[in-house]
């Protein structure tokens, strides 16, 4: 499976709306592996079909080996929790930038697996933000429209220098 070119800032395909996944099939699993490759050459913990210019609702994540694969297409956020938690993030198109966001500590979320079946799950944690995170860029939201104005500019001028 190969690994993909990956997007990057500000590149106009991280703001476009995905389109939902209709045929379950053999390329739609070949494109989640692809995306699982492309992901850990990044190295990454998220990745979404956007990133790579793939503009369908398909996302996979591997928090760590341990817990293993996660492969959502069509996720969608259905409950979130009052408590919000801080977390640094990053992407995948913008490597070496970071820095913290505010989300919900909790989420539910239903999606389908590769064969086209449903699911719902709660997510809490660092699992509850990267769905949130990874959503966020299926809906043409890049993850920097979640800082103050002040903070996001102060990232693109930092790493626009350290990309030159």
């Amino acid at each position: 499976m190969p690994i993909r070119p990956i997007l990057r800032y500000p590149h106009p395909g991280l703001k476009t709306v995905c389109t939902p996944v209709t045929a379950f099939d053999s390329a739609l699993s070949a494109l989640a592996e692809d995306l699982l490759q492309t992901m850990r050459a990044a190295p990454g913990v998220g990745i979404t079909a956007a990133h790579i210019g793939v503009f369908q609702r398909l996302t996979v994540l591997e928090l760590d080996k341990a817990d293993g694969v996660r492969i959502y297409a069509n996720p969608e956020i259905t409950w979130f929790s009052d408590q919000t938690m801080v977390h640094m993030e990053g992407s995948v198109s913008m490597p070496g930038a970071t820095d913290e966001v505010t989300r919900p500590s909790a989420v539910r979320f239903r999606y389908q697996d590769l064969d086209g079946h449903q699911h719902e799950e709660e997510a809490t944690g660092f699992l509850a933000i990267c769905i949130q995170h990874e959503i966020d860029q299926l809906d043409g939201i890049f993850w920097l429209q979640r800082l103050s104005r002040l903070k996001r500019d102060r990232l693109i001028r930092k790493w626009e220098k350290t990309k030159s």
